[in-house]
C-alpha cells in the first residue's frame, strides 16, 4: 500500500484500488480524486432507486460521505465500484425509510426534444414498466427493484432487509410474475 506523502498520479491511469489504498492512508488528493471518479455513477444508482432528483443528490451526498469515512475498510477483495455500489444503494434506501418515500421507484425516463420512433418506444416501454412496478405489493416491488434495476445478489438483498433469502426468492419470483402479467406478457417472467 502506498504510504502517506507519496505523489501519485491521481489522474485516469492510477487504479480505483490504489487511489482507495493511498485514501485509506490519509491522500486527501487520491480520496478526492476517487470520489470525483465515482460521483456520476453514485448519483446514477441513487436516482434508480429514488425517484426525486434532489433525493437522489442527497443519498449521493451521503454515500460519499460515507465511503470517505469508511474507506480505511475497503479492503480489496472486490472492486472499488462494487464496494461504492452498496453504499449507494443503501445511502439511497436509508433516505427513502428517513423520508416516508419507501419503497423505491424506477427513475422517470428523460423526456428528448425530438425523439424518434426508438426513443420513443423505449420510453413508453420505461413508462409502462413504472406504473406496472407501482401496482406490485412493496415488499415485491422492493426487492425486484433492487435484484434487477440495482443488480444486487440475492444474499446482499437478504442481508439488507433482514429477512431470510428464501423469502426474497419467492418474492422476485411473484413480482416477476405479476409484473409481466401487468406488463401483459405471462409466458416469461424471469425475462424481465
Amino acid at each position: 500500500m502506498p504510504a502517506v506523502g507519496r505523489q501519485l498520479p491521481h489522474g485516469g491511469h492510477t487504479s480505483d484500488r490504489d487511489l482507495a489504498f493511498a485514501a485509506a492512508d490519509g491522500d486527501r488528493l487520491a480520496l478526492e480524486c476517487l470520489l470525483r471518479r465515482h460521483f456520476d455513477y453514485v448519483y446514477a444508482v441513487c436516482r434508480r432507486i429514488l425517484r426525486d432528483p434532489e433525493d437522489a443528490a442527497d443519498a449521493q451526498q451521503e454515500a460519499l460521505f460515507r465511503a470517505a469515512r469508511r474507506i480505511a475498510r475497503f479492503e480489496g477483495r472486490a472492486e472499488f465500484r462494487t464496494w461504492m455500489h452498496r453504499i449507494a444503494v443503501n445511502a439511497a434506501l436509508d433516505l427513502a425509510d428517513r423520508r416516508g418515500r419507501y419503497p423505491p421507484s424506477m427513475a422517470e425516463p428523460p423526456e428528448p426534444a425530438d425523439p424518434g420512433p426508438s426513443d420513443v418506444d423505449r420510453a413508453t416501454i420505461r413508462l409502462d414498466v413504472d406504473v406496472a412496478l407501482q401496482q406490485l405489493a412493496e415488499p415485491q416491488r422492493t426487492v425486484v427493484v433492487l435484484r434487477d434495476l440495482c443488480d444486487l445478489e440475492y444474499d446482499e438483498i437478504a442481508e439488507r432487509l433482514d429477512i431470510p433469502i428464501g423469502t426474497v426468492r419467492s418474492r422476485i419470483a411473484r413480482g416477476r410474475s405479476n409484473l409481466a402479467a401487468s406488463l401483459g406478457n405471462s409466458s416469461d417472467p424471469a425475462g424481465v
